[in-house]
C-alpha cells in the first residue's frame, strides 16, 4: 500500500468530545422550554444542517433558538453556554502531535460551526497546530458530500492514498475510501493508534 503523505483528522469524537446536552441544560436556566427538549432541539437536523452550512448566521442561529425556547440571554451568553460543550480527546492529540513531529502536513476536515469554532481556538491550544482547516460552514458543504472533499484536496495537495482521512463517521469515512484516500474509523484512541502503527507511520 502507498504511504500517506498528509493526514487528515474530523474534529468532534476524533479530537475533542462534545455534549449538546450540556447546552441544554445551561441554556434552559435562562429559557422557558426544559432542559431536555432544548438540548434537542439544537441538533434538530434542520436547524443545525442550516447552521453548520452556513446557511444561516450565528446571529440567525441565535434568533431561531431565542424565538423557539424563549431564552432571555443575549447574544454574548448565548455564544459562551452554546459553545462550551467540548473536552479534549487527550490521547488523540498526543498521537496528532507525535505525527507532526514526524513531519506529516495534518488537516482539520470538520462537519461544525462558527461558535463551535470559535470557542475550540481560544479554549484549546493544539488546534492552532494543523497546516489547515476545512470547515463546514466556510464551504456551504457538509461530508459526506463530494465538493468538500474536492477543497481538502485541493488545500492538501494532496491525492488518494496520499491522504489518510480519520473519522467516526461511516458515512464519511465511505467518502474518502471513494476517492481512493486511505482511512480509519475512529473507534478508539487506543485502535486509532494501532490502525496507524500498521500501516507505519508511528513506531509500535
Amino acid at each position: 500500500m502507498k504511504t500517506a503523505k498528509t493526514i487528515v483528522f474530523d474534529l468532534g469524537k476524533v479530537l475533542v468530545d462534545f455534549d449538546y446536552a450540556i447546552a441544554g441544560r445551561k441554556l434552559a436556566a435562562r429559557a422557558k422550554m426544559p432542559a431536555l427538549e432544548l438540548g434537542q432541539f439544537l441538533i434538530h437536523v434542520p436547524l443545525i444542517i442550516r447552521y453548520e452550512t452556513g446557511l444561516l448566521t450565528s446571529e440567525e442561529f441565535y434568533q431561531e433558538v431565542r424565538a423557539a425556547s424563549g431564552y432571555l440571554g443575549d447574544m454574548a451568553e448565548f455564544a459562551s453556554l452554546f459553545a462550551d460543550i467540548f473536552s479534549p480527546i487527550e490521547p488523540m492529540i498526543q498521537l496528532h502531535s507525535e505525527l507532526r513531529r514526524r513531519g506529516f502536513p495534518t488537516y482539520i476536515f470538520s462537519n461544525t460551526n462558527e461558535l463551535a469554532i470559535r470557542f475550540i481556538r481560544n479554549r484549546f491550544p493544539f488546534f492552532q497546530e494543523f497546516d489547515g482547516y476545512i470547515l463546514s460552514y466556510e464551504h456551504r458543504s457538509m461530508k459526506p458530500e463530494p465538493r468538500l472533499y474536492e477543497v481538502v484536496e485541493a488545500q492538501s495537495g494532496a491525492r488518494g492514498a496520499e491522504i489518510l482521512y480519520l473519522d467516526d463517521r461511516p458515512e464519511n469515512i465511505a467518502a474518502g475510501a471513494d476517492r481512493g484516500w486511505q482511512v480509519i474509523l475512529q473507534e478508539s484512541s487506543e485502535k486509532t493508534r494501532a490502525a496507524i502503527q500498521k500501516l507505519g507511520l508511528l513506531n509500535p
